[in-house]
């Protein structure tokens, strides 16, 4: 008779949608972000969702591999304003949201988000948010380029509010004081600051963000002396003054592979941006750079992997908050 009503509960579970599974707990210390995901959210909601994800992703990056640099970037963006909403997916008639801010006039990638919100709409419509299809595609997309996998507990849902005035994003001109700061409200320590920097190994800038600091750094024609002056001729040759278009590698020599040799270059001087070079000037993410460099990065895929959990709960909404959008774009 037990095992009768155990299965009839079972069975009434999947009916109503409700996974079984255990929450995964907010790793974040901070005790004004709360909220629980999990694993298996949609287990029962929408079964093939990460397959779906997995799928629609990998027919877009391995097509175009450089797109994983930019969704892993949008997921970063996307959780550092507002939260995991989803926010910086939508569209303003005034061109006033997030994603029309300066920071984000360079995110690439929403027609990824796009088609697999379509896909997923299709077969499970009304169900899967888009702040859970950002945290999917950002992993997929670097797994694609064979870069480390980590888990995406789910259930965030959508924000309904996206401000330009709202996207301060930690900037490639701030100090590591600064930088430091910026994590720690979001719930972020020192150690997420320097392993999430390590992002930097895909990817490219533009002269237009290093200009500055090679050619007229202090207003006396001169650069950065936190720089490494071979690489400083070097950028200049690629970047002349009045050059805001050309891009650059931020990983030079390993722009296209995701592995830990961007902690080599920033021990060498040669970090592209401000922010980069702000890692030698801090005790403990100076540490952690030479710890990579001195072990050929035998601990980063793990750490980027646990760095990345935490990032994906910031400031979550769970439960009855926001909703869960038909289009990334606009509101419902």
């Amino acid at each position: 008779m037990a095992l009768k009503n155990l299965l009839a509960l079972v069975v009434l579970l999947a009916l109503v949608g409700v996974s079984i599974a255990k929450p995964y707990g907010n790793p974040l210390g901070n005790p004004r972000v709360k909220g629980d995901l999990d694993l298996d959210y949609y287990r029962f909601k929408c079964p093939q969702v990460e397959s779906i994800v997995r799928r629609v992703t990998f027919q877009y990056v391995s097509r175009r591999p450089t797109l994983a640099a930019a969704l892993l970037r949008m997921h970063f963006h996307d959780c550092f304003v507002r939260g995991c909403d989803g926010s910086v997916l939508l569209k303003s008639p005034n061109n006033d949201a997030e994603r029309d801010a300066p920071p984000n006039l360079t995110l690439k990638g929403f027609e990824v988000v796009d088609a697999v919100k379509s896909v997923l709409e299709r077969k499970c419509p009304g169900v899967v948010s888009c702040a859970d299809v950002i945290a999917l595609v950002a992993r997929d997309a670097v797994s694609v380029i064979r870069g480390p996998w980590w888990p995406v507990p789910l259930g965030r849902r959508d924000g309904r509010i996206s401000r330009l005035s709202e996207a301060n994003l930690p900037s490639p001109f701030a100090d590591i004081k600064t930088l430091k700061n910026n994590f720690r409200v979001k719930g972020l320590n020192t150690k997420d600051l320097v392993v999430l920097s390590g992002a930097h190994t895909i990817g490219v800038s533009s002269c237009g963000l290093i200009s500055s600091r090679i050619h007229n750094f202090t207003g006396k024609g001169d650069f950065d002396p936190a720089m490494n002056p071979s690489y400083v001729r070097t950028l200049k040759k690629r970047c002349k003054p009045t050059d805001v278009r050309t891009p650059v590698d931020m990983d030079p020599g390993s722009a296209r592979r995701f592995d830990s040799h961007y902690f080599n270059i920033v021990a060498q001087k040669k970090g592209l941006f401000v922010s980069d070079s702000a890692l030698l000037n801090d005790f403990d993410t100076n540490l952690y750079v030479q710890s990579q460099v001195l072990t050929r990065g035998a601990s980063f895929n793990k750490d980027f992997s646990d760095s990345m959990v935490k990032l994906g709960f910031i400031q979550i909404l769970t439960g009855r908050k926001g909703e869960i959008r038909r289009r990334c774009a606009f509101v419902n």
